[in-house]
Protein backbone atom coordinates (compact mmCIF):
# COMPACT_ATOMS: atom_id res chain seq x y z
CA UNK A 1 0.00 0.00 0.00
CA UNK A 2 1.27 3.49 -0.74
CA UNK A 3 4.59 4.50 -2.17
CA UNK A 4 7.83 2.61 -1.82
CA UNK A 5 9.48 3.49 1.53
CA UNK A 6 12.60 4.60 -0.36
CA UNK A 7 11.13 6.88 -3.03
CA UNK A 8 13.30 8.35 -5.76
CA UNK A 9 12.27 11.97 -6.01
CA UNK A 10 13.04 14.53 -8.65
CA UNK A 11 13.25 17.97 -7.09
CA UNK A 12 11.83 21.11 -8.60
CA UNK A 13 15.17 21.86 -10.27
CA UNK A 14 17.83 19.30 -11.23
CA UNK A 15 18.66 17.61 -7.94
CA UNK A 16 17.60 13.97 -7.78
CA UNK A 17 17.46 12.24 -4.45
CA UNK A 18 16.18 9.19 -2.67
CA UNK A 19 14.70 9.06 0.82
CA UNK A 20 15.66 6.16 3.06
CA UNK A 21 16.31 5.30 6.70
CA UNK A 22 19.26 7.00 8.37
CA UNK A 23 22.31 4.71 8.65
CA UNK A 24 25.57 5.03 10.57
CA UNK A 25 27.45 5.77 7.35
CA UNK A 26 25.28 8.88 6.85
CA UNK A 27 26.29 10.53 10.13
CA UNK A 28 29.25 12.54 8.80
CA UNK A 29 27.01 14.15 6.17
CA UNK A 30 24.20 14.69 8.67
CA UNK A 31 26.56 16.31 11.16
CA UNK A 32 27.97 18.67 8.51
CA UNK A 33 24.44 19.85 7.64
CA UNK A 34 23.44 20.06 11.32
CA UNK A 35 26.43 22.25 12.22
CA UNK A 36 25.83 24.53 9.26
CA UNK A 37 22.09 24.84 9.91
CA UNK A 38 21.71 25.41 13.66
CA UNK A 39 23.39 27.63 16.29
CA UNK A 40 23.24 24.74 18.81
CA UNK A 41 23.54 21.55 16.79
CA UNK A 42 22.55 18.12 18.03
CA UNK A 43 25.45 15.87 18.98
CA UNK A 44 26.43 12.85 16.90
CA UNK A 45 25.34 10.68 19.83
CA UNK A 46 21.78 12.04 19.63
CA UNK A 47 21.54 11.04 15.97
CA UNK A 48 23.06 7.63 16.72
CA UNK A 49 20.35 7.03 19.34
CA UNK A 50 17.64 7.59 16.71
CA UNK A 51 18.90 4.81 14.43
CA UNK A 52 16.73 1.79 15.05
CA UNK A 53 14.63 3.38 17.82
CA UNK A 54 11.17 1.85 17.47
CA UNK A 55 9.07 5.02 17.67
CA UNK A 56 11.53 7.18 15.70
CA UNK A 57 11.60 7.76 11.97
CA UNK A 58 15.13 8.94 11.23
CA UNK A 59 15.40 9.49 7.49
CA UNK A 60 17.81 10.98 4.99
CA UNK A 61 17.55 12.27 1.45
CA UNK A 62 20.61 11.19 -0.52
CA UNK A 63 21.77 12.44 -3.90
CA UNK A 64 21.31 10.10 -6.85
CA UNK A 65 23.83 9.25 -8.10
CA UNK A 66 26.50 9.61 -5.47
CA UNK A 67 24.73 9.03 -2.19
CA UNK A 68 25.76 12.28 -0.46
CA UNK A 69 23.34 13.38 2.26
CA UNK A 70 21.18 16.24 0.94
CA UNK A 71 18.98 16.47 4.05
CA UNK A 72 17.54 14.59 6.99
CA UNK A 73 14.59 14.52 9.36
CA UNK A 74 13.80 12.97 12.73
CA UNK A 75 10.17 12.38 13.67
CA UNK A 76 8.69 10.45 16.59
CA UNK A 77 5.23 8.89 16.65
CA UNK A 78 3.85 7.98 20.06
CA UNK A 79 0.19 7.12 20.39
CA UNK A 80 -1.82 9.32 18.06
CA UNK A 81 0.75 12.10 17.80
CA UNK A 82 3.77 12.53 15.58
CA UNK A 83 6.33 15.16 16.45
CA UNK A 84 8.95 16.52 14.05
CA UNK A 85 12.07 17.00 16.14
CA UNK A 86 14.63 17.99 13.55
CA UNK A 87 14.82 18.65 9.81
CA UNK A 88 17.53 20.29 7.74
CA UNK A 89 18.77 20.46 4.16
CA UNK A 90 22.28 21.01 2.84
CA UNK A 91 22.57 24.68 1.74
CA UNK A 92 23.25 23.87 -1.94
CA UNK A 93 20.22 21.54 -2.01
CA UNK A 94 17.71 24.01 -0.54
CA UNK A 95 14.68 25.17 -2.54
CA UNK A 96 14.75 22.00 -4.63
CA UNK A 97 12.02 20.01 -2.89
CA UNK A 98 14.24 18.10 -0.46
CA UNK A 99 12.76 19.59 2.73
CA UNK A 100 9.19 19.21 1.53
CA UNK A 101 9.81 15.59 0.50
CA UNK A 102 11.36 14.79 3.88
CA UNK A 103 8.41 16.41 5.64
CA UNK A 104 5.90 14.46 3.54
CA UNK A 105 7.74 11.20 4.23
CA UNK A 106 7.67 11.91 7.99
CA UNK A 107 3.93 12.54 7.74
CA UNK A 108 3.40 9.38 5.70
CA UNK A 109 5.30 7.27 8.21
CA UNK A 110 3.51 8.94 11.10
CA UNK A 111 0.11 8.00 9.66
CA UNK A 112 1.26 4.43 9.14
CA UNK A 113 2.37 4.31 12.80
CA UNK A 114 -1.07 5.47 13.98
CA UNK A 115 -0.53 9.23 14.15
CA UNK A 116 -3.50 11.54 13.73
CA UNK A 117 -1.65 14.83 14.17
CA UNK A 118 1.89 16.06 13.69
CA UNK A 119 3.35 18.90 15.73
CA UNK A 120 6.59 20.83 15.64
CA UNK A 121 8.39 23.85 17.00
CA UNK A 122 10.15 26.27 14.67
CA UNK A 123 12.20 29.37 15.43
CA UNK A 124 10.02 32.45 15.14
CA UNK A 125 12.53 34.02 12.75
CA UNK A 126 12.89 31.02 10.42
CA UNK A 127 10.75 32.35 7.57
CA UNK A 128 11.73 29.68 5.00
CA UNK A 129 10.64 26.90 7.37
CA UNK A 130 7.47 28.72 8.41
CA UNK A 131 6.57 29.16 4.74
CA UNK A 132 7.13 25.45 4.05
CA UNK A 133 4.94 24.40 6.97
CA UNK A 134 2.15 26.85 6.08
CA UNK A 135 2.13 25.60 2.47
CA UNK A 136 1.78 22.07 3.79
CA UNK A 137 -1.28 22.86 5.91
CA UNK A 138 0.22 23.38 9.38
CA UNK A 139 -1.60 25.84 11.61
CA UNK A 140 -0.44 27.99 14.49
CA UNK A 141 -1.24 26.61 17.95
CA UNK A 142 0.97 28.64 20.24
CA UNK A 143 4.29 30.19 21.20
CA UNK A 144 6.93 28.83 23.55
CA UNK A 145 8.63 31.95 24.91
CA UNK A 146 12.44 31.71 25.07
CA UNK A 147 12.31 28.07 23.92
CA UNK A 148 15.67 28.22 22.14
CA UNK A 149 18.07 28.70 25.02
CA UNK A 150 21.04 29.39 22.73
CA UNK A 151 19.49 32.64 21.46
CA UNK A 152 16.44 33.13 23.68
CA UNK A 153 14.30 33.05 20.55
CA UNK A 154 10.67 32.02 20.78
CA UNK A 155 9.36 28.85 19.15
CA UNK A 156 6.21 28.86 17.08
CA UNK A 157 4.21 25.68 17.72
CA UNK A 158 2.47 24.30 14.65
CA UNK A 159 0.07 21.40 14.19
CA UNK A 160 -1.43 19.54 11.27
CA UNK A 161 -4.07 16.84 11.13
CA UNK A 162 -2.82 13.77 9.30
CA UNK A 163 -4.76 10.85 7.90
CA UNK A 164 -5.07 8.11 5.34
CA UNK A 165 -4.75 10.54 2.42
CA UNK A 166 -1.23 11.29 3.67
CA UNK A 167 -0.27 7.61 3.87
CA UNK A 168 0.15 7.13 0.12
Amino acid sequence: MGIDPDPLVSGEQTLRFRIRDLAHEDLDGVMAIEKESFPSPWSRALFEEEIGRGFSDAIVAVDVPGGSVAGYAICWTVGYESHLLNIAVRPDARNQGVGRSLLKECIRRGVRAGGRTITLEVRAGNEPALSLYRRDGFRFTGVRRGYYTDTGEDAIVLLREIGEDDAV
